[in-house]
């Protein structure tokens, strides 16, 4: 059996480099959350030349959470499709994302710009959201309160299970 590995937000190039298709990876520390509105939110911001914040060096985890229940910091938490965010990824990676998390196979420019930046896509377990949230352990928004669910967000979560699904050289597991 493959043992997990266990890596600290925010990822180093070093890091990601020592990655590979397949493996097995358990997340601590803080990430940001967001999906489809923020990601077009922010894009048109930065066209506008007034970007609405940094992302240089964060981990995105591709994500819209449920209310949270008495007890809970974040309700449901599962992964989102990503090729949704496929047309905004090579520019995110290109000036300074590291990593990107969600599910489902991404398309091959966002592939060659994983490689070209030696930055990583994780895939995360659709349909496991209650087990998710359980990991995360404190919860934020950051930007675009107004997008409710789909507002930026940065949480922190400790043994968040994953997968890498696209590795720095480019291999993919789809």
């Amino acid at each position: 059996m493959q043992a997990v590995k266990r890596l600290t937000l925010p990822l180093t190039k070093e890091a990601m480099r020592d990655l590979s298709v397949g493996d097995m990876v358990r997340l601590d520390g803080d990430m940001l959350v967001f999906r489809d509105a923020g990601h077009k939110r922010l894009y048109q911001s930065i066209l506008d030349g007034k970007q609405a914040f940094e992302y240089k060096g964060e981990t995105i985890y591709f994500m819209g959470p449920c209310p949270a229940r008495e007890g809970e910091v974040l309700g449901s938490a599962g992964p989102t499709t990503s090729c949704r965010m496929d047309k905004y990824t090579p520019f995110m990676l290109d000036n300074g994302l590291s990593a990107q998390i969600g599910k489902g196979k991404r398309d091959g420019a966002c592939i060659e710009a994983f490689k070209r930046n030696g930055c990583v896509y994780f895939a995360a377990i659709g349909g496991a959201g209650a087990i998710y949230s359980k990991c995360i352990q404190k919860a934020e928004v950051l930007y675009f309160e107004d997008l409710g669910t789909e507002a930026v967000r940065r949480i922190t979560v400790k043994d968040f299970p994953a997968v890498v699904a696209v590795d720095s050289k480019g291999n993919s597991i789809y």
